[in-house]
């Protein structure tokens, strides 16, 4: 489903530095795959921005990511790793969440993300500051992955991703085990890409977290925060978000910093 076959695996192995051991236990591979996936590639919706279409198809998204060592958004970056762990046997499943962040309401599923094998939430692209390492699915999973600490609750068919932050739980998004396939996040992708009312047109929204921070950019403003709550904001001049982009993202976006 995911098109595995059509990926370049050594290019992108080597895009994100890690190389499996065929002898290491698959939940220790998986772990170790999608925190160097979060490691080398940030979330970034540049192209959105400048009017670029944004493909989902594998030799486009290897071409972005992999080739020209770009980031993406949640479709992509999900899809391209659809692909990676389809490629490497296992299972994967796409599934839609509700981002949440302090919103309640009538709220859309816009969200990709992905079960594996069953029994992991796996998900490399969520720009709120999401997991760095797969989780288990699975009533009360509660995990610390360096200073950042989740939880997974289920309310009938409905899971709920937690995150402590300033010494809280914040809900970052919901989901059902309902199915989605690549076409149903070609129409999602489409109207997040193109619609004036999404949250991703006509500003730039970059990021990354690693253990310690979330670093975030919201058009020329830097944000970086704690787990414990804290946060520290500053504006960037064109120049200087140029150099952040490159120095601390990895990226360099020149139809961003014009």
């Amino acid at each position: 489903m995911w098109n595995g076959e059509l990926l370049d695996l050594d290019a992108y192995l080597s895009r994100v530095g890690f190389r499996p051991d065929p002898d290491a236990d698959p939940a220790a591979t998986l772990r170790g795959l999608h925190r160097a996936h979060l490691r080398a590639i940030s979330f970034e919706n540049a192209d959105i921005g400048a009017g670029v279409p944004i493909a989902l198809d594998v030799p486009s998204l290897q071409e972005k990511m992999v080739r020209r060592r770009r980031g993406g958004y949640c479709y992509e970056q999900n899809l391209l790793f659809a692909a990676v762990l389809e490629r490497l046997g296992h299972q994967v499943t796409g599934l839609a969440a509700r981002v949440l962040l302090g919103r309640t309401g009538d709220l859309p599923r816009t969200h990709a993300l992905l079960r594996v094998d069953r029994k992991w939430l796996v998900d490399v692209g969520f720009g709120g500051g999401g997991l760095l390492t797969p989780l288990p699915l699975a009533q009360g999973a509660f995990e610390q992955q360096g200073d950042w600490t989740f939880r997974l609750d289920q309310d009938d068919d409905v899971w709920t991703l937690k995150s402590f932050q300033g010494g809280e739980w914040v809900s970052l998004y919901d989901f059902t085990e309902d199915p989605r396939t690549p076409a149903d996040f070609a129409i999602l992708n489409y109207y997040l890409s193109t619609n004036p009312a999404s949250a991703f047109v006509g500003r730039l929204l970059v990021q990354r977290t690693d253990e310690r921070a979330r670093y975030a950019i919201a058009d020329h403003e830097l944000t970086v925060a704690t787990p414990d709550g804290e946060t520290r904001k500053r504006s960037l001049t064109p120049d200087e978000l140029a150099t952040v982009l490159r120095d601390d993202f990895g990226l360099e976006l020149p139809t961003a910093t014009g």
